[in-house]
């Protein structure tokens, strides 16, 4: 991939964003998704790739904009994209804390087509690389990670979605010594900060989306971090669907190369809310400003960008830094 193409997809993000952030604490979180697919959408169009979407906002009967398996871009470098362009719907209704908008853009063939269902996961930053096993107890991982980040279990912080079916991982996260912090929703964000030192994060663990389970990856692998995951299919209609989408052993677990294989692939998020790392959208009047971070794995850059936008040609307006 052209790395040009790197600042294209932070267009992208930062389209979402703007359009989705306008309804922040309005309680619309159908409409604030649709904002943000319609902004994504129309910037995606005009960039110079020719991509198929193989994460996005549903199937072709389910989604007019973005749906699974819509070709996009003007043309050019065939990719595989995986999109959300709203995660953490409910945080922007509510106008809570850690909603972004992000996409993840790898070779054809290169990222997991991941069925709308549950995946369990395990991430973690750098340090820690290498040394987590899904197949081995909650407290052995814990033990693992924190002897490779030269620290006490008591000294980790865990990031747990706050579910009913979480109740006996937190209980052996909490015996074990662990210090957790549960959030409402949205996944993805936390997994980026689990990558980045200092962000006081150092582990995600549990059952959420696959498809976020993706974009997760992505953006860990980008930082040197590492995950393991596993599908988790409640149905039956689940198993079919996996089987369908060319999973076979949905027992299987799956390391970060298996979620995201080949040797590139970008990364770009757009808070809409403040996250640990990013303040959220600012609107001012004439404009706005955005905080993403972008992300390439092929050369090792991680580039946090402040962007003012001017929607006028004629607005006024200071830049005050």
């Amino acid at each position: 991939m052209n790395r040009v193409l790197t600042l294209e997809f932070v267009r992208v993000t930062e389209a979402a964003a703007i359009k989705a952030g306008r309804l922040m604490g309005k309680g619309d979180k159908m409409g604030a998704d649709q904002m943000a697919v319609d902004g994504m959408h129309s910037i995606l169009k005009s960039v110079p790739i020719d991509g198929t979407v193989v994460i996005g906002e549903g199937e072709m009967d389910e989604a007019p904009m973005l749906y699974i398996g819509e070709h996009v871009g003007a043309g050019g470098t065939p990719v595989d994209i995986a999109v959300d362009p709203l995660e953490g719907t409910n945080l922007t209704a509510k106008g809570q804390d850690g909603s972004i908008a992000v996409m993840a853009i790898a070779g054809q063939g290169d990222l997991l087509h991941a069925p709308d269902m549950y995946m369990d996961k395990l991430c973690v930053g750098p340090r820690a690389k290498g040394c987590i096993d899904l197949n081995e107890s909650v407290t052995e991982n814990l033990r693992r990670i924190a002897e490779a980040m030269e620290r006490g279990i008591d000294d980790l912080t865990v990031v747990i979605l706050d579910r009913e079916r979480h109740q006996d991982l937190m209980k052996e996260c909490r015996n074990a010594g662990a210090r957790i912090k549960l959030i409402t929703d949205g996944d993805v964000s936390p997994a980026v900060d689990i990558g980045i030192e200092g962000s006081g994060v150092h582990v995600l663990m549990g059952i959420g989306g696959a498809p976020e389970g993706v974009l997760a990856a992505a953006a860990l692998k980008c930082l040197g971090g590492d995950m393991q995951a596993r599908l988790v299919p409640y149905t039956e209609e689940e198993r079919k669907r996996c089987a369908a989408m060319g999973i076979t052993d949905v027992n299987k677990v799956m390391t970060i190369d298996d979620l995201v294989k080949g040797d590139d692939c970008i990364f770009s998020a757009t808070a809409i809310t403040n996250t640990a790392m990013m303040p959220g959208i600012q609107y001012f009047g004439g404009g706005a400003r955005t905080h993403s971070v972008v992300m390439r794995y092929k050369r090792g850059t991680i580039r946090f960008i402040d962007t003012f936008h001017r929607f006028r040609k004629e607005a006024r307006w200071s830049i005050h830094l």
